[in-house]
């Protein structure tokens, strides 16, 4: 469905996008109102019953004979620039046709069934034509809302006379038959289609005045002379080779003429191409073949051929290159390096692990005070501290375990007093010898 309002959906051939429907009164500013039928067919009709239409409303309008279905796709004052690009006469004795009412849904259901039959009606009529002996294609048939009448949009390189063919229509399909003459771009405009830019076809989208274009247009853009590439979907001429020529005529003239020959003392150089966005020019050694190809800039260019009408000519086309002072290619961030944090991380590392050694080599070291040492405590012999040494793995001198057999590294245990152990690491741990020294009882007595 197509969008009202101010809606920017397309989804109509040439529509027109109403860019003052958000000002004020706009809308009221005249009574006409545009409105489009199959494809490309528009029409600008006048709301004399002031009727309230939005963009998108069916509509049945007058037509000769009997009344048609449209489209609104266009309202207030922009319809009345539309008509003045269409270049419609409004003068002394123009009779606007008129705007009857809203379609109702018997007319929706008659412009359905008409819409139907056109395909076949389009396949019956070519037969038809060939029969005759007509030299002619009929592209296209469009009925009227009410199915009084029908519209054959025929292609012909040739005046054709269709007066019998009318005859032979009139009796098959028992309406008023009109004939349309259209061009090759008109067809593919009303068929519709992507073209190879990935858009929409500019005939049915926007363009509706078409120009001739001509393989001139081609050259100055320096476009290959291939006809297939050359050509769009209505097998002539793609019109959008029209659309930058006056740019590329404008650019041309900024540029040395490609007939001139520019003289060295070793060759003759002539024209090869030229890219007109870079302002470069490619010379070859030979009129035909790209043989010793030499690209040089424009402004070199003039030089060459002011030098030539001089006498002079120079040793090359390319200019002479000031030798460049050499600089030392220097990693100055070291950003090539894929390692360059690495030694840092290392220094890092290594700096944090000799804080923490001499820190536990400072506390190991700190004399025990007395109080903390009960005066009966025994001493530990040193069968026991190595059998503690050898069983997670022995200790270093600053107090940490290296890692066990199983890989794991075991926390710092500070060293305890034989009563401060726990009981129940008693059956882990190899059994102690009992020592024989006694304290002396007379002594502490």
């Amino acid at each position: 469905m197509s969008g009202k309002g101010c809606s920017k959906r397309q989804n109509t051939k040439l529509n027109t996008y109403d860019w003052l429907c958000d000002v004020p009164d706009a809308a009221n500013a005249t009574d006409y109102v545009e409105v489009q039928f199959k494809n490309t067919r528009k029409g600008y009709y006048l709301n004399n019953n002031k009727i309230p239409l939005q963009k998108g409303d069916l509509v049945a309008v007058e037509a000769s004979p009997g009344h048609d279905i449209g489209t609104v796709t266009l309202t207030g004052k922009l319809v009345l620039l539309q008509m003045k690009k269409t270049n419609l006469r409004m003068g002394e004795g123009y009779e606007p046709k008129k705007v009857y009412r809203i379609a109702k849904p018997t007319d929706i259901e008659k412009y359905e069934e008409a819409k139907a039959k056109e395909h076949a009606t389009m396949i019956r009529s070519r037969q038809i034509a060939a029969d005759l002996g007509l030299n002619m294609k009929i592209g296209d048939v469009e009925y009227q809302g009410d199915g009084n009448k029908a519209i054959f949009y025929y292609i012909a390189d040739e005046r054709v006379d269709f007066r019998q063919l009318i005859k032979v229509l009139a009796e098959a399909f028992r309406v008023r038959i009109e004939m349309k003459q259209i061009g090759a771009r008109q067809e593919a405009g009303r068929i519709g289609g992507i073209g190879p830019c990935g858009r929409e076809l500019c005939c049915s989208s926007w363009m509706t005045n078409f120009v001739s274009v001509a393989t001139g247009a081609a050259r100055y853009q320096d476009i290959s002379m291939n006809p297939q590439k050359l050509a769009g979907q209505c097998a002539k001429l793609k019109c959008c080779i029209n659309y930058e020529v006056d740019a590329y005529v404008e650019a041309q003239k900024r540029l040395p003429s490609r007939e001139i020959t520019l003289e060295t003392k070793d060759n003759e150089y002539y024209h090869f191409k030229t890219d007109i966005f870079k302002r470069e020019i490619t010379y070859s050694t030979d009129k035909t073949l790209a043989a010793n190809l030499v690209t040089i800039s424009a402004g070199r260019a003039f030089e060459v051929i002011n030098l030539n009408k001089k006498g002079i000519k120079p040793n090359s086309l390319e200019a002479e290159k000031q030798p460049t002072p050499k600089r030392d290619a220097q990693d100055i961030l070291g950003q090539e390096s894929v390692t360059r944090f690495d030694a840092n991380l290392k220094k890092k590392k290594k700096k944090r692990n000799g804080n923490r050694d001499t820190n536990n080599f400072n506390r190991n070291n700190q004399p025990r005070e007395a109080a903390n040492v009960p005066e009966g405590t025994p001493s530990t012999p040193a069968v026991e501290s190595n059998n503690n040494e050898n069983r997670n793995g022995k200790e270093n001198r600053n107090g940490f375990r290296n890692r066990n057999n199983n890989g794991n590294r075991n926390r710092q245990r500070p060293n305890r007093p034989n009563n401060e152990r726990p009981a129940n690491h008693n059956n882990d741990k190899p059994q102690e010898r009992k020592s024989t020294d006694k304290p002396d009882a007379q002594s502490n007595a």
